[in-house]
């Protein structure tokens, strides 16, 4: 495929994107942002218990400065 013709697929998609709006679930948004709606099972939480309670934790990006 030559430039031209790319760029002017690339240029189609670009416009299809920006003009793109798919509809919104607001319910939805507002439950998951307000926390409502739990649907968490008791083996996924007891996965992730042990780092519950660590304060131990350092993240390895620098941001933590001691």
């Amino acid at each position: 495929m030559g430039r031209g013709r790319q760029k002017a697929k690339h240029t189609k998609v670009a416009r299809e994107l920006k003009y793109f709006s798919p509809a919104t679930d607001y319910s939805a948004l507002e439950r998951e942002l307000t926390g409502s709606h739990h649907d968490h099972t008791d083996e996924e939480l007891a996965k992730w218990a042990e780092y519950a309670d660590d304060d131990s934790y350092v993240p390895d990006d620098g941001s933590h400065r001691s």
